[in-house]
C-alpha cells in the first residue's frame, strides 16, 4: 500500500493541541485496583490541564464518564467513544506533517499485542478520534502500536527487536522490510534498534517503556539502582547499542526492583509524557521516584515536571504515556 506524501512524525516535545487520555471501564482488566487506577489517570489529566493545555479524556459511557467528572477539573473535556483497553498510545492515531506542516493521520493494523488482549472498540478508536479532530486519515497495511516507537524529529526512531520483530505481529515482514515502512507511513529514515524490553512488559518490550529521545539525538535510557534490578542487562545493552550508532545517551536512575506478590513488575519512569508545557512521570512509591523525576525534569529545564503516583495504572499493564496520546499542533 502506498502512502501519499507520508510527512513525518513530530518528536513529542513538539507544541501540542491536545492530548487525548483513556479513562479505565472495565474492572477486570486492573486486578481489583480500577478506582485507584481512575483517580490516578484523572491526576494525570488535571496535572497536564493544570498546565494550560486542553486534555480529552475518553470515557466508555454515562456512568463512565460520572465517575470521571467527580475526579477531574471542570477544564478537562469528557468524551464518550467506543474502545477496549486503555491505551491510546498503541490503538489511537499516529499523527504526521507534510513538508508544508499540514497534518494527518496515520492508522495501522492492531492485533491486541500479538493476540493477548483483544476488544471491542480497539481496532476502530484510532480513525474515531482523528476524525473528531478533522484529520485525513490513511491505514498502512501492518501492525504496529504507538508505543513500539520513539522518534527525535530528524527521522530517527528507536525501537526494540523483541517488538517489532515478534512473529506475532508481522511474521511475512524482515527487518528491511519494516524499516521501508517506517520510512513510508511515517517518515523514519533511521532506526536503532535496541534488543529486549523490560522483563514481563505483556507489549513484548515497547520501547516507551525502555528509551526515549529528549533532544535530536539524545536518548534517555535508565540506569540500574541497586544489585537486584531485574532489568540491569538489559539497561546496559541498550545502552551500548545506543552508543555505537553515535546517540547521546543520558542515564536516569531506574525504580529499581519492584515486585507484587512475587512478580516483578515493569516499573519505568521512562513512560513519561511531554506536554507543550509540562512533562508528566510515573512514580511507585519507590525509594528512587524523587532522584528519578528529578532527572528527568533536568533534561526538560523549559517544562514544569510532575511526579504523579502510577501504582495502580501499572497493574492494568501500562503507564501514563501508554495511556495517552497526543495532536501535534499544525
Amino acid at each position: 500500500m502506498t502512502i501519499p506524501g507520508a510527512g513525518r512524525m513530530p518528536p513529542e516535545w513538539h507544541a501540542q493541541d491536545l492530548l487525548w487520555i483513556g479513562f479505565p471501564h472495565i474492572a477486570d482488566e486492573w486486578g481489583g485496583v480500577i478506582d485507584r487506577a481512575q483517580e490516578q489517570i484523572a491526576a494525570f489529566a488535571n496535572a497536564v490541564a493544570d498546565s494550560g493545555q486542553e486534555v480529552r479524556l475518553i470515557v466508555r459511557d454515562a456512568a463512565n464518564a460520572a465517575r470521571a467528572r467527580s475526579l477531574v477539573a471542570a477544564s478537562v473535556v469528557l468524551e464518550t467513544r467506543v474502545y477496549g483497553d486503555v491505551w491510546l498510545r498503541d490503538t489511537g492515531p499516529l499523527v504526521v506533517h507534510d513538508g508544508a506542516g499540514a497534518r494527518a493521520a496515520r492508522l495501522f493494523g492492531f492485533n491486541g499485542w500479538g493476540g493477548k488482549y483483544l476488544m471491542p472498540g480497539d481496532q476502530a478508536i484510532g480513525a474515531d478520534l482523528a476524525a473528531s479532530v478533522g484529520l485525513a486519515a490513511t491505514r498502512a497495511d501492518w501492525v504496529l502500536e504507538g508505543g513500539a516507537l520513539d522518534g527525535d524529529g530528524t527521522g530517527l526512531v528507536a525501537t526494540t527487536e523483541q517488538c517489532l520483530l515478534n512473529p506475532n505481529r508481522n511474521p511475512h515482514l524482515a527487518r528491511a522490510d519494516l524499516e521501508m515502512r517506517l520510512a513510508r507511513d511515517l517518515g523514519f529514515d533511521r532506526v536503532l534498534w535496541l534488543g529486549e524490553g523490560l522483563i514481563n512488559d505483556h507489549t513484548d518490550g515497547h520501547v516507551d517503556n525502555l528509551a526515549r529521545f529528549v533532544a535530536a539525538n539524545r536518548l534517555a535510557l535508565p540506569r540500574a539502582t541497586g544489585a537486584d534490578d531485574p532489568n540491569a542487562a538489559i539497561y546496559a545493552d541498550a545502552a551500548a547499542r545506543a552508543r555505537a550508532f553515535g546517540v547521546e545517551v543520558v542515564e536516569v536512575p531506574s525504580p529499581g526492583r519492584i515486585e507484587w506478590d512475587g512478580h516483578i513488575q515493569p516499573a519505568s519512569y521512562m513512560n513519561f509524557v511531554v506536554t507543550t508545557h509540562a512533562v508528566i512521570v510515573p512514580i511507585f512509591g519507590s525509594p528512587h521516584d524523587v532522584d528519578g523525576v528529578a532527572a528527568i525534569a533536568a533534561l526538560f529545564p523549559g517544562c514544569e515536571t510532575v511526579g504523579i503516583m502510577a501504582d495502580a495504572v501499572l497493574a492494568g499493564g501500562g503507564g501514563f504515556h501508554c495511556s495517552s496520546q497526543q495532536l501535534p499542533s499544525a
